[in-house]
């Protein structure tokens, strides 16, 4: 009987302790946070140093997460919002939802300077239509894309941030002539997916020739799976960029744990997990820190990068060319 009520005292002191640790919240994207993501390692690293309870949501696709958080608004469960990128910012901040960070961030690595005081970078890449390497003709542009007969599978704009970037790539690289271009691979494309993960999973099951992703997919084969067998295709037009962000909710219950988990984001612990699992370039490492196979990757020869106020005014009037080209 003592041991009976020494054990249900352990338990209830256990139990008071779970009760006091703090939660944090993170609303991002699916792929950051399954068992192949970066999510698992950081999870564990953040939990290491903050006394807390990091609990990662997954949300849909990067662009999905704007519109959760929209919906939801000020009674949002999230702390931070993980997994939006530079074309989605400035409707983000025009939500009013999110709190200025604070910070002065040190030791970017980014190709473009940062000045954003509400969002802070955490990777980033070039978009690019990811091939295997025995593809008899390989584009070399949109055009050439266009009058081939590639299958190619891409993302949804209004869910995802890849498919959102292909928009912004064809409409920086074209202009007024993104509705031509639209119009002429409307018949290579096989569907269009919510999100990533749907559609490389397509094509890594044969059902398309080439997938709207990064310059840097190939090198997850080639690291993880010892397969040198796929590659991103140049395009002469250059590649657009993409800029991971996070942000902290104004209304966050945690600001202090929100702050502290910006702030992790762009050291060692955080920074040097992004490369071999979400397969991006961290945004505060060096070069030389990348881990062998990044040296194989294309680098494309133009960088396309539209401001966040342009992406934002450009957004509604590309969405409309799209859908005209490929309802047609």
């Amino acid at each position: 009987m003592k041991h009976t009520i020494i054990a249900t005292g352990l338990i209830a002191t256990a139990s008071m302790a779970t009760a006091d640790t703090p939660v944090l919240t993170v609303y991002t994207y699916d792929s950051f946070v399954s068992d192949w993501g970066p999510g698992p390692q950081i999870e564990t690293a953040f939990e290491a140093t903050c006394g807390c309870d990091l609990q990662f949501v997954g949300a849909g696709d990067g662009a999905a997460l704007l519109a959760r958080i929209r919906l939801e608004g000020a009674r949002s469960a999230a702390d931070v919002v993980l997994g939006l990128d530079t074309n989605l910012t400035a409707a983000a901040r025009q939500t009013g939802l999110f709190a200025p960070h604070g910070m002065d961030p040190e030791g970017l690595t980014l190709p473009v300077e940062w000045t954003d005081d509400t969002f802070l970078p955490f990777d980033w890449g070039y978009f690019a239509f990811v091939h295997r390497t025995d593809m008899a003709t390989v584009p070399t542009d949109f055009e050439s894309l266009a009058a081939s007969d590639a299958r190619i599978v891409i993302q949804d704009p209004r869910s995802s941030t890849p498919g959102l970037g292909l928009l912004m790539w064809v409409d920086a690289a074209y202009g007024d002539g993104a509705g031509a271009i639209w119009s002429g691979l409307a018949d290579n494309i096989v569907t269009v997916t919510p999100g990533w993960s749907e559609a490389y999973g397509l094509f890594l099951e044969g059902e398309a020739d080439m997938v709207l992703s990064y310059t840097t997919s190939p090198a997850y084969h080639l690291i993880a799976e010892e397969d040198d067998g796929f590659a991103a295709a140049p395009f002469d037009e250059g590649h657009y960029m993409q800029v991971e962000v996070a942000g902290m909710l104004a209304g966050s219950d945690q600001p202090d744990l929100a702050a502290a988990f910006l702030d992790f984001m762009l050291t060692e612990a955080f920074q040097t997990v992004i490369p071999t699992t979400n397969w991006m370039y961290p945004a505060a490492l060096p070069p030389s820190a990348l881990p062998d196979g990044f040296d194989t990757l294309i680098v494309p020869s133009e960088a396309l990068l539209l401001s966040p106020e342009a992406a934002a005014d450009r957004r509604d009037a590309a969405l409309a060319t799209w859908q005209s080209a490929l309802s047609q």
